[in-house]
């Protein structure tokens, strides 16, 4: 009796060991809502991508308005001359050996015609335009799509650490008890020592989950533009499954309003433009221009003399080696990779929703199915410590009741955020929230 007291009171020096653990610093804790709208003020790919849509609307101003106002130039001009020889100065007159003369310039010139070319720029630019903003709209949910993937990823981490601290938990009840019946000798030092070992495994467990935290709430920090680490806020519509959505239907409106679909399609439509434009080339052009001058010098008082002229022209390019069908090649080429692209997106968009209605339709049914094995685990498990406490049952069945309650539960969590980050990436597919 003496030798199972020695033991009992070194397992519970072990125990005292094993559940002293350092707690870990809290940290923020943020919405999905907040973490998103934070998110899209910071991302680079978004700045960069409002930055193009800029672009192209001065783009736009200048090819549709620009092109077809006139270029205005004004000049003015000062010269001082010396001469060895004397001159008389009118004004004066006196001699003078310097003369200083002035001049005002006004001109100005507008394309009559550019064969076509200015409507084809302007579509182009049009075009771009839309790119641009469909660039935009795919950069934001793209930006949504990964800040709520790394929210996810942080709050099914957090979950775990409950996971793990409560089979820690339940490993440390189990060792008490074990500990007890040793000490009326109900119990072997076998079964002590296991749950001694079985405590070890769940609290090794417990820290990795713990590493696991600490990461992807750093990720999270970093994608809502804060240091150190931000926690997930948990909140009740995360465990609501829906219905299974209309494939059909969304796929329809998938190809329709895809953000990356209508910028491949846009950037179709400009390089069709600009293949327009460039054929312009063939045809003649007509400009009209003028200009009205006033001079005058020191030796005629300053008295200005007005000149004017206009000028209407006409330039057709005969021939400039091949340099326009250079350009029209290269235009077509650059159409011809515009459409092949515009293609495979709208298949990849096919393909990445025919994933998603998978993996979507894989976590509904794993929820129902881990769901109801954490209910039968949890039942089991009392039942057999029921067991155990009277003899029936042996500390083997116990430790194994344990590790199914705890796969069960970890596999219901894997369950749930794989229903939500598939739910994410079709909403970032179809271009809006389901």
């Amino acid at each position: 009796m003496t030798r199972l007291c020695s033991s009992a009171g070194r397992v519970a020096v072990l125990v005292l060991a094993l559940a002293a653990r350092p707690l870990a610093a809290q940290a923020p804790v943020i919405t999905l809502e907040d973490a998103i709208r934070r998110a899209l003020g910071i991302t680079p790919a978004i700045v960069t991508a409002a930055g193009t849509v800029a672009n192209a609307e001065s783009q736009v101003r200048t090819a549709s308005l620009g092109a077809y106002l006139p270029n205005v130039t004004a000049s003015t001009t000062g010269t001082r001359n010396y001469s060895t020889s004397p001159r008389l100065d009118q004004s004066t007159g006196q001699l003078t050996t310097t003369t200083t003369s002035v001049n005002l310039g006004l001109s100005a010139n507008v394309d009559l015609f550019t064969g076509f070319r200015r409507g084809a720029d302007s579509r182009a630019a049009k075009a771009n335009l839309g790119a641009a903003e469909a660039n935009l709209t795919n950069a934001q949910f793209q930006a949504r799509l990964t800040v709520t993937q790394q929210f996810f990823a942080a709050l099914a981490a957090q979950e775990l650490v409950r996971v793990r601290e409560a089979g820690v938990r339940r490993a440390e009840e189990q060792l008490a008890l074990s500990i007890a019946k040793l000490r009326v000798g109900s119990a072997t030092r076998s079964d002590s020592l296991r749950s001694i070992v079985n405590l070890g495994t769940a609290r090794l467990q417990l820290v990795s989950a713990g590493s696991d935290v600490a990461r992807t709430q750093a990720a999270l920090a970093r994608s809502v533009g804060t240091e150190g680490r931000v926690a997930a806020a948990d909140d009740s519509a995360f465990y609501r499954v829906a219905a299974t959505p209309d494939t059909s239907a969304l796929r329809t409106e998938a190809l329709a309003r895809s953000p990356r679909v209508q910028a491949a399609e846009a950037q179709t439509s400009a390089a069709e433009a600009s293949v327009k434009a460039a054929r312009a080339a063939y045809f003649p052009t007509l400009g009209l221009s003028g200009n009205t001058n006033w001079s005058g010098s020191s030796l005629q008082d300053y008295n200005l003399e007005r000149n004017s002229s206009v000028q209407l022209g006409l330039s057709w390019p005969i021939f400039n080696r091949f340099q326009r069908e250079q350009t029209i090649q290269t235009r077509l080429s650059s159409l011809n990779t515009a459409e092949a692209t515009a293609l495979d997106a709208r298949r990849e968009i096919a393909a990445s929703l025919t994933t998603q209605f998978a993996a979507l339709e894989a976590a509904r049914v794993r929820i129902e199915i881990t769901q109801a094995s954490v209910a039968a685990a949890t039942e089991d498990l009392r039942v057999v410590n029921e067991r155990y406490r009277v003899g029936a049952a042996t500390i083997l069945d116990v430790l194994t009741s344990q590790e199914a309650l705890a796969t069960a539960e970890v596999d219901a969590v894997n369950a749930r955020f794989d229903y939500l980050n598939a739910k994410a990436q079709i909403e970032a597919l179809i271009g809006r929230q389901l």
